[in-house]
């Protein structure tokens, strides 16, 4: 990129050096910005005669460009490209939805000297029209030989971000307790229905057991039948491991045990087992307060039909300090 001062006249198709303002301190033209005709005369307006800008040379794309390129190569799902002043591009959901973010092609990229990406984390919920990433590149342009690099790498390892749509699933929950499972329901429903509320879920199905075996069994059996996103289990008793009631029954069940523990405070006595493509998720505890825990972490995929796996759940550990 080769900076000159030109002549008013003979600037259009030019890119601004810096930001021009006007006596009053108001700004009249952003640095970045591409004169038009239109500008050329704004300018002679203010009596300028001269302007500082800058052109491309050869083997260089222009800052717009650039970003667009890889914000088309990057992302993926329910989301927009928007174009933004100073060579930046927005990732815009255009649904209700969970990103799924590839944290080691992530900075993969941004080990890179040309292209510089932010994103939200990785399972984050989001509302359609929020903002889930912004592409920056260096300032005015970028050397094509890095831009190509960096699209090779995206067309070869895919997708940094998705933004998977999570489209009104209904949740069923069992409640659980050792004397009477409509105890642990009085006690857990109305936070149950605020948490999954939040998350664009829908409480559809709840039963009620005694944390016995074959009730529990038998209540699942019932909840499957409803095809749910998601089954929780909301017990008034914490877990010893896999080997307990809420897990024995789970194996019995025919359920596949993922995840037991989880990095994550509060909420590390999760268990996570699957019945065919059917999470069911164990976290005492955790259905107590509304406060952020485990839950908030793993809904959100769930809800979006992402099949959460054993090493995931231990990927939480960074920034699993909740409170």
């Amino acid at each position: 990129m080769r900076a000159l001062t030109v002549d008013v006249q003979s600037s259009a198709g030019r890119v601004l050096c810096c930001t021009i303002f006007k006596p009053g301190g108001r700004k009249l033209l952003a640095k970045g910005h591409i004169l038009s005709e239109e500008d050329i005369r704004l300018l002679e307006t203010e009596g300028m005669q001269q302007v500082w800008v800058t052109e491309l040379e050869d083997g260089e794309i222009g800052e717009d460009e650039a970003v667009m390129a890889v914000a088309e190569a990057m992302c993926c799902g329910s989301v927009e490209i928007r174009l933004a002043a100073g060579g930046r591009a927005n990732l815009i959901a255009t649904a209700d939805a969970c990103t799924l973010v590839d944290d080691e092609l992530l900075r993969q990229i941004n080990c890179t000297s040309s292209i510089a990406i932010a994103t939200v984390q990785n399972f984050r919920f989001v509302r359609a029209g929020e903002r889930v990433a912004t592409i920056k590149s260096a300032p005015f342009a970028v050397a094509q030989a890095q831009l190509e690099a960096v699209l090779s790498i995206l067309n070869e390892r895919g997708a940094i971000l998705q933004a998977r749509p999570v489209k009104d699933p209904g949740v069923g929950v069992l409640y659980t307790d050792p004397v009477h499972g409509d105890r642990a329901r009085t006690l857990f429903e109305n936070i149950v229905r605020t948490r999954v509320e939040r998350y664009s879920g829908k409480l559809r199905y709840a039963l009620s057991a005694v944390e016995d075996e074959e009730q529990v069994v038998r209540s699942l059996q019932h909840l499957l039948r409803t095809k749910p996103a998601c089954i929780l289990i909301a017990s008034t008793t914490a877990p010893a491991g896999p080997e307990d009631v809420i897990g024995r029954a789970m194996v019995r069940l025919g359920a596949h045990i993922e995840r037991f523990l989880a990095p994550v405070e509060p909420g590390n006595l999760m268990l996570l087992g699957y019945k065919d493509d059917v999470p069911i998720i164990s976290a005492p505890c955790c259905f107590r307060s509304a406060k952020p825990n485990i839950l908030d972490l793993v809904l959100p995929p769930m809800f979006a039909k992402y099949r959460i796996q054993g090493w995931e759940i231990a990927c939480l550990g960074h920034g699993g300090l909740l409170g």
